[in-house]
């Protein structure tokens, strides 16, 4: 190997190491950069195509601006992989999403490289605003940056930041990453040109450019001023859009050519203007082949190998409920041409791209907009439509106030299907769905639904087809169910109807969701413990069948409610119905399992539940323990 092609990747431990390098290594340094991130990728799984289309930029970033002092965010994160090999992690970037390992987004408690931990797309923006201004209030001097990509730009946070930061005028730099377009040649050229003349010597021509025309007389001037506009937006494709929100725009720059990149960024960060944005386009994916011709099947993967491609698929024993729900949706719109499908851009995490091959007229995809995702199907029911919004449970938080004011206050029937809930394994504490069952209990229209496996999956989607009362949600988890047979078609089922499927004296255990497979092992246990064990499918969180709560109440001698959520969700409905009903009186032993008052760190699922005490031995230990034997409780833990 020859001297100019020493690896320099193993000499980097922190971007300082990168600034001490000559600016010619920089391009050796992103090759190795981007074959680092697909190797380990490979090994871990994990978000490969955003991190390989940012890599140049990464390496750029770093080498222009004085991180961690300048703070740097990454919207989402998803994209960050080639950030932290470069910044103390890459030792550990083979842990990427394992339990005890790096999180597959940014997380401040893990690096001070991460000012701002992210997961939930388009705060970045706000987020750096934020720490702009308290940067001048104390008299300091850093920058502040902020990535973002084109799909977060479809959020309407995005543009309230914007619109807040161009009116306030804090100097402040954005990246725009549009990896949704290719440059074209003459666009590649202006790209060129950009990088020599976008620096504070350009800006200040254009300034006395501008101090000029204003002396003009007014007619003159405001032509001048059009003129100057509508020339820019034209050359540089559409900028006048962020000038008229306050910000300075610079762009289109080739975000893969350093060349172009490095003095962009230079001249962006000595400028003494307020915000800037910088229009960086990229590929995602690239310089992996399988990840530029597929960005979809690559934007998220398996294990996979590195010279084919090919990634590992874990057999399945079962189908996934993303799937078992798309296509129970599918068999309900073949018979009712009133249901609609709303996805916030995520119409293959929702299964709803199987709906939209089937119905396209009938799939809407409204971006990362989820607060209007849940409003714009409001409006569809009010025209007699049955819409079913298919959004993971961890962001439907961000349209919570859409959910309350205009679909519960006003009774429409709206769909909520909920992806994702409970825990999620790699993901992490962000896109756990945990919160739910509480923050939709307490509204008074709403009925909520959670499905015990795959086959009352397909009965919850026709029931929510067949509901016309008000809105109605159902939950379930990430992966695949649990191998039971499949029903034809689904039933409708009563609203407010549980089911009895064990029976027993002692102990009765009321499981809601997936966790029903737990609960009857655990009942099994108790059993030939000697404690004879009723387990009870709720399926529904809200109503309550309160004749099946009374009978369980009045014919065991301990009552465990068990569910895949947190605090103030289905234990503590249970708890306020025996309550109100004088049962609590009675010397019953009510024990609540929930998920712990805590955000629990990525795993794989199985230790992230066994860690919540919400597997079989966690529900027979809290069993054991309300029942006075302490000891057994303890050893059915340790064993």
């Amino acid at each position: 190997m020859s001297a100019s092609k020493t690896p320099l990747l193993d000499r980097i431990s922190t971007p300082e190491d990168l600034r001490k390098l000559p600016e010619t290594d920089m391009r050796q340094i992103a090759d190795e950069l981007r074959a680092e991130t697909i190797d380990a990728v490979s090994v871990t799984g994990g978000h490969l195509g955003a991190g390989l289309g940012v890599v140049e930029l990464t390496v750029a970033i770093h080498r222009v601006f004085d991180t961690p002092r300048d703070r740097l965010i990454w919207d989402v994160g998803h994209q960050a992989y080639p950030h932290k090999i470069l910044t103390g992690r890459r030792d550990r970037i083979r842990t990427l999403r394992k339990g005890g390992g790096l999180s597959g987004f940014t997380k401040r408690a893990e690096s001070e490289y991460d000012p701002f931990g992210a997961a939930h797309s388009s705060t970045s923006i706000s987020a750096a605003l934020g720490m702009a201004v308290a940067r001048d209030l104390s008299n300091k001097h850093n920058n502040v940056i902020a990535v973002i990509g084109d799909g977060s730009m479809s959020a309407g946070m995005a543009y309230e930041a914007m619109n807040n930061a161009g009116a306030r005028k804090e100097r402040l730099v954005v990246i725009l990453n549009d990896n949704d377009m290719s440059i074209a040649p003459p666009v590649g050229a202006m790209s060129a040109y950009l990088a020599r003349l976008a620096s504070g010597r350009y800006v200040s021509i254009r300034e006395a450019v501008k101090q000029i025309a204003s002396r003009l007389p007014r007619g003159l001037y405001e032509r001048a001023k059009k003129a100057e506009e509508y020339g820019r937006g034209f050359v540089t494709g559409g900028g006048t859009l962020f000038e008229e929100m306050g910000f300075y725009y610079v762009g289109p720059i080739d975000g893969h050519n350093l060349d172009h990149l490095l003095p962009v960024l230079k001249n962006v960060r000595d400028m003494q203007t307020g915000p800037v944005l910088v229009h960086v386009v990229t590929q995602k994916g690239k310089g992996y082949a399988p990840a530029e011709a597929s960005a979809d099947k690559y934007h998220g993967v398996n294990k996979f190998d590195v010279i084919t491609g090919a990634q590992v698929k874990p057999k399945a024993n079962a189908p996934a409920y993303t799937k078992v729900f798309a296509e129970s949706l599918v068999k309900q719109a073949e018979r009712d041409d009133k249901i609609v499908a709303i996805t916030a851009a995520m119409p293959s995490g929702t299964g709803l791209d199987l709906f939209g091959k089937a119905f396209p007229h009938r799939t809407f995809d409204v971006g990362i907009a989820e607060q209007h995702a849940v409003t714009f199907a409001a409006g569809l029911a009010t025209e007699g439509y049955k819409p079913f919004c298919a959004i993971y449970s961890t962001f439907l938080q961000r349209g919570y106030d859409q959910v309350c004011h205009d679909v519960d206050l006003q009774k429409l029937p709206v769909r909520f299907a909920m992806d994702r809930a409970g825990l999620v394994g790699a993901d992490g504490p962000t896109h756990a769905g945990a919160f739910d069952l509480a923050y939709l209990g307490c509204l008074p229209n709403m009925a909520i639904m959670a499905a015990a496996d795959e086959a009352e999956l397909v009965h919850m989607v026709a029931t929510a087809a067949a509901y016309d009362e008000g809105p109605i949600a159902f939950r379930y988890p990430r992966g695949e169910g649990v191998g039971v047979e499949m029903p034809e078609r689904g039933e409708i089922l009563e609203i407010g109807k549980g089911r009895i499927m064990r029976e027993g004296s002692k102990v009765a255990i009321f499981s809601l969701g997936t966790r029903l497979a737990e609960a009857l092992l655990a009942a099994e246990d108790l059993t030939a413990r000697g404690f004879s064990t009723t387990v009870a499918d709720a399926r529904f969180a809200k109503p309550i069948d309160r004749n099946l709560l009374r009978r369980l109440a009045a014919n065991h001698e301990v009552l465990i409610t068990v569910e895949e959520g947190s605090m103030g969700g289905f234990g503590a409905h249970v708890l306020q119905l025996l309550a109100e009903d004088g049962l609590l009186d009675r010397g019953l032993k009510v024990r609540t399992l929930t998920l712990p008052d805590a955000y629990i760190d990525h795993d794989s699922p199985e230790k992230m539940y066994a860690a919540a005490g919400l597997d079989s031995k966690g529900i027979v230990s809290r069993a054991l323990s309300a029942l006075g034997d302490e000891k057994g409780a303890a050893r059915v833990m340790i064993a």
